[in-house]
């Protein structure tokens, strides 16, 4: 009984056991591994194979991740300098060029403006020396020109119509029409002429203010470069440089000039210079033939008085001083001397019954300002008296033994032959 008893105890005792192990592996799940001896060794080599298993896992995915990670970190890279150059852009964007916002600019001032370029051939008569003695050729030349109002008038350079010197002038317009050309004025110091032909209703150049430009700035030159067949041209550059002076082939300075780097060839002397919103700011007149990239072209503002009155008189009454004058700088090279001015015109002679004489000017006097205006030479004060009619005052600032004195001229119309 004892036995029996005993067994069945130790029965009782192990569905206890069994029951309680039952218990604790359904609350905790895997923790019977450990509390069931014999069942430990079985489950580690799967543990084994589930750890390596694992740091397979963690490598496949390192490397995966690294992938990833190399992509994400390199799309991260483009995103950020996307954003940059996009802020940058926007940045950029920000500083208003109004003159240059439109990269098409040219074709817009020439769509605007091509129509009122002219061409101009004249015919001259020129004494050459052959084997058989002298001779007269008749020879041909070609430039350009621009209509500056509905009426006929037509502004160009003096040296395009042989400085006067022209026997015949055509005038060559856009719509393929040919038409002779009359010169009402010219002036072979300012390289300027108007001519006048018989036709209106004509499209017109609009004229700008050249006395506001600004070196940098962009322009369009349109004309005739080397013949006809390439009329109207159009080249666009910068302003390169204001208030330049060039001196041409019969010695005669030329000045104050715009500089620029707009293409400018034989042919295109009296074409317009334009700026950005197609308004006439020059007159095409020279290149530098020993460099590349040199321009120059007359300040429109200069001819505009002459304009003014030929177009309402039909023709331009001009006054003048009576001086014959060189700047200072050439007189102390001429002579050898140094000057108490720095600048200035030395008067040379004064001509008889002249606003000059009248006023009290006087040889060996300097001039140095006329209105308010600093005068360095010749071509100054010639230029200044186109903004004068007969009878107008002027001042003048001279130098005079050194002491400084101020003179008023009344101003009369030139006479003929001066």
């Amino acid at each position: 009984m004892d036995y029996e008893q005993n067994l069945n105890d130790n029965l009782e005792k192990e569905n206890q056991n069994n029951i309680a192990n039952d218990n604790m592996s359904n609350e905790y799940g895997d923790i019977n591994f450990v509390m069931n001896e014999p069942l430990i060794k079985k489950p580690k080599k799967r543990r084994i194979k589930s750890v390596m298993g694992y740091i397979a896992l963690v490598l496949v995915a390192a490397i995966i991740g690294g992938l990833s990670g190399s992509y994400i970190t390199a799309n991260m890279l483009n995103q950020a300098a996307e954003k940059e150059a996009m802020e940058s852009s926007i940045n950029a964007r920000e500083v208003n060029i109004n003159l240059t916002d439109d990269v098409y600019f040219a074709a817009a001032v020439a769509e605007k403006s091509q129509k009122t370029v002219v061409g101009i051939t004249t015919e001259m008569e020129r004494q050459v020396n052959t084997f058989w003695g002298p001779q007269t050729r008749t020879e041909q030349s070609m430039g350009s020109g621009f209509i500056v109002d509905s009426n006929g008038y037509i502004l160009t350079n003096a040296h395009v119509i042989g400085d006067g010197k022209y026997k015949n002038i055509k005038v060559s317009l856009i719509d393929g029409s040919i038409e002779t050309g009359e010169v009402l004025w010219y002036d072979t110091t300012l390289d300027l002429a108007i001519v006048k032909i018989n036709k209106t209703g004509l499209p017109f150049a609009e004229l700008g203010n050249s006395d506001e430009l600004m070196v940098g700035e962009p322009v369009v030159a349109i004309g005739n470069p080397m013949t006809l067949d390439l009329e109207r041209t159009v080249t666009q550059g910068i302003i390169s440089g204001l208030d330049r002076s060039i001196q041409v082939e019969d010695g005669t300075i030329i000045e104050p000039l715009i500089q620029t780097d707009a293409s400018i060839n034989s042919g295109n002397s009296g074409g317009p210079l334009f700026n950005a919103k197609g308004q006439v700011i020059g007159i095409n007149t020279a290149k530098m033939m020993t460099a590349e990239g040199l321009g120059f072209a007359i300040p429109i503002n200069i001819i505009k008085p002459v304009l003014a009155q030929i177009i309402t008189d039909g023709t331009f009454e001009p006054v003048y001083v009576g001086i014959t004058g060189m700047d200072v700088e050439t007189y102390e090279m001429l002579y050898g001397i140094d000057l108490i001015a720095d600048y200035g015109v030395v008067i040379i002679e004064t001509m008889k019954n002249s606003p000059a004489t009248e006023a009290g000017l006087q040889p060996n006097d300097v001039i140095i300002d006329m209105d308010g205006k600093k005068t360095e030479n010749m071509t100054d004060i010639q230029r200044k008296l186109y903004d004068y009619q007969d009878g107008d005052k002027s001042e003048f600032k001279i130098l005079r033994n050194g002491e400084e004195l101020k003179l008023v001229l009344t101003l009369k119309n030139r006479p003929e032959g001066i």
